[in-house]
């Protein structure tokens, strides 16, 4: 059985805390259920790319596109194949596009989306998006390939 959603958030919370591009950038998970993600990113000067305008640089939002589709890739991976090797394997970006639609706006919060669309053996696609005030008008689309790894041994 797989978990639910707050069983999910609370593992996805206590990793994140762990990962230090995550922690740099500020972010938080808002919520984790399988096969999706939601995390802020709250404005911050140490975010603007560009000084003139205060607009957040788009590594900031990609970056963090990419890690909100991995997370949704994984919990899907999970949900699709409980009690399996999958729970201790890896993943790694074979493929991230990201569109860009407009630049965000300075001084507000990026939401960022990720769900994870398909399971294959070995591949898993899912796609995101990047937005502040609605869903409907995002900032940035992402679509993502992720190669599942086999765990370790020994």
């Amino acid at each position: 059985m797989s978990d639910g959603p707050n069983e999910t958030l609370e593992r996805f919370l206590s990793v994140q805390g762990g990962i230090p591009f995550f922690a740099a950038l500020g972010a938080s998970m808002v919520e984790a259920v399988p096969g999706r993600s939601v995390m802020r990113l709250p404005y911050a000067p140490h975010l603007i790319g560009n000084p003139d305008t205060g607009v957040v640089h788009g590594g900031a939002i990609t970056g963090l596109l990419d890690h909100a589709c991995g997370m949704a890739v994984s919990s899907g991976v999970e949900a699709e194949r409980p009690n399996s090797l999958y729970g201790m394997r890896g993943l790694a970006t074979l493929d991230l596009r990201i569109d860009y639609l407009r630049a965000a706006k300075p001084g507000a919060d990026i939401f960022v989306v990720g769900e994870c669309i398909r399971v294959t053996p070995r591949i898993a696609f899912a796609r995101g998006r990047a937005y502040q005030e609605s869903e409907e008008a995002p900032i940035a689309l992402a679509t993502g390939a992720f190669m599942i790894t086999e765990p370790r041994t020994g």
